[in-house]
């Protein structure tokens, strides 16, 4: 039976999508933050809609890999060690996933969410008035050394023949011609077509346009204080600006989720993973094709308004600092591959924590604890790439529909929740 009232609890791209689908499914929706629509870790990522990046950050070799960057000072990775028993179990999952079998199953759930969601968007941009500056001109994995390019021959084979997704590779010759905005010298490049971008903040500031002229009521700076139950049923959504009646509820509070467990009775195994981007004016040269940095994990995306530097993990907790040793290493990694790594004027200096899980799965089904509960989080990096078919999917389960996909493995029932 389809809800009359649904309230979607976060307004990131995530429980904007939901919001979306669910209006479209017939039911009324209240989209309510804690702050206002799509202003946290929505706003200033790279905004890439990327099937490519399809394995999950656990596999083969990960921990060889990634144990000396915990000791160098410029990595783009970092972890605050502390007495946290959350995070001390978190990284003890993560580390026994770094191996062939299970970074397959996670791939291939990954594959189905990042694929439909590709295909999702298009639809949106074709039928819906979206202006998010929607191009499809693909990712370019660009590789510095010879080492790391001939080592990741490897995982394009896998791509290509376990999950259809083929790129074009470039030598050290032919990248100069396919974007001239790289420095010469570099050792090539994989090129995946099938992906595209957009620009998250003007994504998420038209679809609220697109929402409220739907009839969705919209409530920011609205911070959730409870639920009034009966039994094991939701009532109604308790909030600072007062009770919200519903039928259903859905919480999409991305990396807040674990602190609402009070509320929502479901203790998600979520770390904040905290990510940065500096925002700039166009540089002169500019590249055409966002670029991923693969030594410096470092991502680069052009819009025809900006020019925006991003990525790094840190591990810090709840942290709010704005880390400048972070910061920095975006702009000495650009350098390394770019002949105008920053443009002239910077707009934002950002950060925002991403909601990672130790599967690299994200969170969607209902809280066993709450029958009319659903939760939808954890998408780690990938948030705003699965936003559409998190959101469908989202909807097809709140109201009863057939499943375009099949949620088993995203359910909260893995973690026993």
């Amino acid at each position: 039976m389809t809800p009359r009232h649904v309230v979607v609890i976060g307004a990131g791209v995530i429980g904007t999508a939901c919001a979306h689908y669910l209006e479209r499914a017939g039911v009324s929706v209240t989209l309510l933050d804690r702050g206002t629509v799509g202003n946290a870790c929505s706003r200033g990522n790279c905004g890439y809609v990327c099937p490519s990046h399809v394995l999950p950050l656990a596999g083969p070799g990960v921990l060889a890999k990634t144990i000396p960057l915990l000791f160098q000072r410029n990595s783009p990775l970092r972890i605050r060690w502390r007495l946290d028993p959350a995070l001390l179990s978190w990284m003890g999952r993560f580390a026994l996933r770094c191996n062939r079998r299970d970074m397959l199953s996670s791939a291939h759930s990954i594959a189905a969410l990042l694929n439909s969601s590709r295909s999702l968007y298009d639809q949106l941009f074709a039928t819906e008035p979206l202006h998010a500056e929607w191009e499809q001109r693909g990712l370019l994995f660009v590789f510095r050394t010879p080492s790391e390019f001939a080592h990741y021959a490897h995982t394009d084979d896998l791509l290509r023949t376990q999950f259809a997704m083929p790129a074009r590779r470039y030598d050290s010759k032919e990248l100069g011609d396919l974007e001239p905005a790289l420095r010469p010298g570099l050792a090539g490049a994989y090129h995946y077509e099938l992906d595209a971008h957009l620009r998250p903040d003007r994504l998420l500031s038209s679809w609220r346009d697109l929402l409220l002229a739907r009839g969705v009521q919209i409530r920011e700076h609205c911070e959730l204080t409870g639920f009034d139950l009966e039994g094991r049923r939701l009532r109604a959504v308790r909030t600072s600006l007062g009770d919200i009646p519903a039928d259903a509820a859905v919480v999409a509070a991305g990396a807040w989720t674990p602190l609402l467990r009070k509320h929502t009775r479901c203790s998600v195994p979520i770390q904040p993973g905290k990510g940065y981007s500096i925002t700039y004016t166009r540089p002169q040269r500019c590249p055409r094709i966002p670029l991923a940095l693969r030594e410096r994990a470092v991502c680069i995306t052009a819009w025809k308004s900006g020019y925006r530097l991003g990525s790094t993990m840190e591990f810090a907790g709840y942290d709010d600092s704005l880390n400048r040793t972070r910061l920095d290493a975006l702009k000495r990694g650009a350098a390394e591959y770019l002949h105008e790594p920053e443009g002239p004027l910077v707009y934002e200096e950002w950060y925002g924590w991403r909601p990672m899980t130790y599967d690299d799965l994200p969170i969607l089904g209902r809280a066993q604890r709450v029958q009319n509960l659903v939760v939808a989080t954890g998408h780690g990096m990938l948030g705003v790439t699965m936003s559409a078919a998190t959101g469908l999917l989202i909807s097809e389960l709140v109201c009863g529909q057939p499943m375009s996909l099949d949620p088993a493995p995203f359910s909260p029932a893995r973690f026993n929740l």
